[in-house]
C-alpha cells in the first residue's frame, strides 16, 4: 500500500494528527523587566557607595548593581553593613547583583582554592546587605580553558552560593581570550548540571567576543536573571573596541530591540542593568547620566513590546 492510499484511508482528521508540530514547548509567559544601575556607569565621578544608592533611587531605578571593591572601601572607612542595609531599604532599591573578581576558575588549583575562599568571604558580605547574587567571571582561567573542569568548579561555586545565600552568575568577557564566548558559558553551565545555574550575558561582550546574538534564543526561562545593557559604536572595528567605547542603549548599532524581544520570549523576569565605562559620561553630572541611561533602556523595551 503506497503513502497516498494510506492517507486516503486515514482521512483528513487523522492526517491532522501527524502534521509537524509548531513547537515542542508550551507557550511561555513573556518575562517582565526591572531596571538597575551598575555603578560602573558613574564610577568616574567617584561619588562613593552611599551616594551611588542615592543617585540610583533619585533617577528612578528599581535596583543597583554594586562593585565589591566599593563595598570593601565603604567598610574600611568605618561604616557597617547594618547601616548600609538600612540605607538600601530606606531608598526602596534592591541590590540586585555585585561585581567581583575572585579567581575561582584559575587553572592552578591553589589559586582556584584561594579564589573560592575569597568568593565565600565576599558572598557573606553581600548577604549581610541583602544582595543575593554575585557575578562569576572566569578570572584566573588560561587558554585553552578545560570547560569540563570549569563546569565542575562552577557546580562547586553554586553549592557555595546555596550555603551563603548569594548565587553566582556565570559571566564571560568578550575581550578575555580564555573565556570570551557565549558558547563557553553554555557548556560550563551544562557540565555543572545544576538547576540553579545562572548566566550573565552582556550586549557589548556578546558583540566583542564574536558570539553574536542569536545564541540567546537557545537559553530558556530563569537561566538569565541579570542582563547587562549597553551598546557599541559602528566606527571602531570589533576587535579594537574596549569597555570605554560602550555607549547608551540605542546610541550604537547593536540589535537591542531584537535582543530584548528574545529576553522576553525566553520567559522569566529579568533585571536590565545599565553597565557603561564611558569616560565622556564620567565627566557629566552623575544623576543626569543615570536618568539618561534609564530613559534609553525603557525606550528600547517599549519599542520591543
Amino acid at each position: 500500500m503506497n503513502r497516498r492510499n494510506v492517507l486516503k484511508t486515514m482521512g483528513l482528521s487523522s492526517l491532522a494528527a501527524i502534521q509537524p508540530m509548531k513547537s515542542f514547548a508550551a507557550p511561555k509567559k513573556k518575562g517582565k523587566f526591572t531596571y538597575c544601575l551598575n555603578t560602573s556607569t558613574i564610577r568616574g565621578q567617584n561619588p562613593g557607595l552611599a551616594k551611588y544608592i542615592e543617585i540610583a533611587a533619585e533617577a528612578g531605578y528599581d535596583g543597583i548593581e554594586i562593585w565589591i571593591q566599593d563595598l570593601q572601601k565603604y567598610l574600611a572607612e568605618g561604616n557597617s553593613t547594618s547601616v548600609l542595609a538600612s540605607q538600601i531599604k530606606d531608598s526602596g532599591l534592591k541590590v540586585e547583583n555585585a561585581i567581583g573578581f575572585a579567581p575561582w576558575m584559575a587553572n592552578d588549583e591553589e589559586k582556584s582554592k584561594q579564589g573560592f575562599k575569597q568568593m565565600e568571604e565576599e558572598m557573606n558580605l553581600l548577604a549581610a546587605i541583602g544582595c543575593h547574587r554575585v557575578a562569576a567571571p572566569g578570572i584566573g582561567a588560561e587558554a585553552p580553558v578545560d570547560l569540563f573542569s570549569a563546569g565542575q568548579k562552577f557546580k562547586e561555586l553554586i553549592n557555595l552560593g546555596r550555603k551563603t545565600g548569594v548565587m553566582p552568575q556565570l559571566e564571560f568577557w568578550g575581550a578575555f581570550k580564555p573565556f570570551h564566548h557565549l558558547g563557553q558559558i553554555l557548556m560550563v553551565a551544562a557540565i555543572a548540571n545544576d538547576p540553579d545555574a545562572r548566566l550573565l550575558p552582556d550586549i557589548y561582550h556578546l558583540f566583542r567576543g564574536g558570539s553574536g546574538f542569536d545564541g540567546l534564543k537557545l537559553v530558556s526561562g530563569d537561566a538569565v536573571e541579570i542582563f547587562h545593557m549597553n551598546d557599541f559604536p559602528a566606527n571602531i572595528p570589533r576587535e579594537e573596541q574596549a569597555d570605554k567605547d560602550r555607549v547608551y542603549p540605542g546610541d550604537g548599532v547593536g540589535p537591542l530591540v531584537q535582543v530584548v524581544k528574545d529576553l522576553q520570549n525566553m520567559g522569566g523576569d529579568k533585571v536590565l542593568s545599565l553597565e557603561l565605562f564611558n569616560p565622556d559620561y564620567w565627566k557629566q553630572d552623575p544623576l543626569l547620566v543615570a536618568k539618561t541611561g534609564l530613559s534609553k533602556m525603557k525606550a528600547i523595551v517599549k519599542e520591543a513590546s
